[in-house]
């Protein structure tokens, strides 16, 4: 038969048959169904464990030497038999407790007078006489007086961890992670207090440590004179401050007056031994979780806010203002953590002396977080911090280690009392809501201690030691982020971020057109939008700021008479008020030589 008839006849006859399925190859139904078979045993596997076990083996801790812990409250109950008898004994431990904090603190605060010049002013760490950035307008203006003035003042403890936290320009130098202590005793001079000249951008109590004039333990008070213009600021090492050095002129300088011997001292540690007493007496005596956090949370809110990491504000009384309004809402926030958090973790807890020694004890160790966890490289959790800071991608590295070792603790233990599966959805949607926040254009996600104590706590509700340790930290954390920086926002603009750093904004194009021993001149190409001036910086201080509509491109220094100091040049573009970044410091020496910038920006003017 002809095999295009037979080929014809067949396509009309008969169906067209597929070819047969292979049952062995790499798409086989056989395969794909083992494959279904073995992911749905491996969900039940994971759902079965994460459901835990059944039933629920709920944790609870054993004390040890429960006789023993036990001790306080029973004696309590002896002595106290009745409710209205606790309430009053309660009432009147409030009570000694407030007078002792309140006649502490006063006295602190009534220990502030100096003889001959009154009351000292309450200072922050960073305070000067020179405003931020070139806020002290052209020449300084702005700032005047620069002479015949002194002022008193009282500097908190421990301002010697104050620290420029972005680049900030010192002539040629970039100043970042140290105290701005500009100069101290001239050369040769006998390192006395009113020996020591520095530089009035100076960090006031930075420098009066470094001087000797109040201590880094307990801080002091002080009298500050201004002194005029200066130069020549030497860079010495005294008190713990490496001081920086400055070898030209600035029209501000300050010197510190010799005073009587003062009792004025920041009296935080005594009144540490306070608030820690009390807590601790009243933890050992109380197995009321109400009773425990609602009083610990109130005493240690206030301790912070008032004691050990006060907001910056310059009188008491503007502080217990700005406390008063911050602890209403911390207050709501902390009776949502008690009833969601604390009480499931505390109920039934007869371990007076392990709760005080692990729940107090590391409350308090996350409240005085300035302190105690001070030694970290870590100043904020931005990308330029890390990128900058010597040690801090390692340190974050390691807390990030730890925080997962820690998490995979409590998932076992959630897991064994059969909660893991809604701890497993309430950390989904923070991740979810996190997400969104991180996707919203314009704005950067900001993780704030106290947003990340907010996140961890809801995984501490188990009563186990580890749980009563982790709990108290960050019930701390929460307590510090909210008494000193209050509920800052969880998304920030670039700009609030960013603070004094640089903008990476476009740099002016300068000339050098003559130079001298006498004099130096420069100029410039057109300014380019957005921008419609040019600054320049001389010696850290704004001389000239010029407009299009001035039409005014080129600037003329003049040196003094007689004067052999160098002098530091830097410009920047001007949009409206606001300055961008600045160039890089150029020198000229007293023998007329030029040393042009480096590339790239130094700091920013706010």
């Amino acid at each position: 038969m002809d095999p295009e008839i037979h080929g014809a006849a067949h396509s009309t006859d008969e169906p067209t048959q597929s070819p047969p399925i292979s049952r062995h190859g790499p798409f086989s139904l056989r395969r794909c169904r083992s494959l279904l078979h073995y992911a749905k045993r491996v969900y039940i596997t994971v759902v079965t464990w994460v459901k835990g076990p059944e039933p629920p083996q709920i944790q609870k801790i054993k004390s040890l030497f429960p006789r023993f812990q036990s001790l306080p409250f029973r004696f309590l109950n002896r002595c106290l038999p009745k409710r209205k008898h606790k309430l009053s004994f309660l009432l009147a431990f409030y009570f000694v407790w407030l007078l002792a904090f309140v006649a502490v603190l006063r006295g602190s605060i009534l220990a502030t007078q100096i003889e001959g010049y009154g009351v000292a002013h309450r200072i922050s760490c960073i305070a000067s006489y020179w405003a931020p950035g070139n806020g002290c307008g052209l020449d300084g203006n702005n700032c005047r007086p620069f002479e015949n003035s002194t002022f008193a003042f009282s500097c908190p403890a421990d301002c010697q961890g104050a620290k420029v936290l972005n680049p900030h320009a010192v002539g040629a130098q970039e100043v970042v992670y140290q105290p701005l202590v500009i100069g101290g005793p001239q050369e040769g001079g006998i390192r006395l207090t009113g020996d020591a000249i520095y530089r009035g951008d100076s960090f006031l109590c930075g420098a009066a440590l470094h001087a000797g004039v109040i201590n880094n333990k307990r801080g002091g008070c002080g009298v500050v004179s201004l002194m005029g213009q200066a130069d020549k600021f030497p860079s010495t090492v005294q008190n713990g401050i490496e001081s920086i050095g400055f070898d030209s002129s600035f029209p501000l300088s300050i010197a510190f007056v010799s005073t009587p011997p003062s009792d004025c001292n920041d009296l935080r540690w005594p009144l540490l031994a306070v608030s820690a007493t009390f807590t601790s007496i009243l933890s050992i005596f109380t197995i009321s979780p109400a009773v425990f956090f609602g009083s610990l949370f109130t005493g240690i809110f206030f301790h912070v806010g008032l004691v050990s990491d006060p907001p910056n504000q310059s009188s008491y009384s503007s502080i217990i203002s700005v406390i008063l309004g911050r602890f209403l809402p911390a207050a709501f926030v902390a009776f949502v953590l008690y009833r969601y958090c604390v009480r499931p973790q505390l109920k039934g807890l007869v371990a007076q002396y392990e709760k005080t020694i692990l729940w107090v004890g590391g409350c308090w160790v996350g409240a005085l977080t300035n302190y105690t966890f001070d030694f970290i490289p870590i100043q904020r959790l931005t990308p330029h911090d890390l990128d900058q800071q010597p040690g801090a991608k390692a340190a974050l590295a390691t807390i990030g280690i730890a925080i997962l070792l820690i998490a995979i603790g409590q998932v076992w233990y959630l897991r064994l009392e059969g909660r893991l599966p809604r701890y497993l959805a309430l950390y989904l949607l923070f991740g979810v809501t996190l997400a969104l926040f991180a996707a919203i254009p314009g704005l950067n996600l900001r993780i704030h201690h106290y947003i990340l104590a907010l996140l961890l706590l809801p995984g501490t509700a188990i009563q186990t030691r580890p749980s009563l340790l982790y709990q108290g930290i960050l019930v701390g954390l929460f307590i510090n982020g909210i008494a000193r920086w209050d509920f800052d926002s969880i998304l920030q603009t670039p700009t609030a971020l960013l603070g004094d750093g640089q903008y990476n904004s476009l740099l002016p194009t300068v000339a050098l057109t003559q130079v001298s021993t006498a004099n130096i001149t420069f100029s410039w190409t057109p300014l380019p939008g957005p921008f419609d001036g040019l600054s320049v910086l001389v010696n850290d201080v704004e001389r000239f700021r010029g407009y299009k509509s001035d039409n005014k491109d080129e600037f003329t220094w003049e040196r003094p008479a007689g004067v052999d100091l160098p002098y530091y040049f830097r410009f920047g573009y001007m949009q409206g008020s606001n300055s961008a970044d600045y160039t890089r410091a150029g020198i000229w020496r007293s023998d007329g030589s030029w040393t042009p910038m480096e590339a790239g920006p130094s700091m920013r003017f706010l």
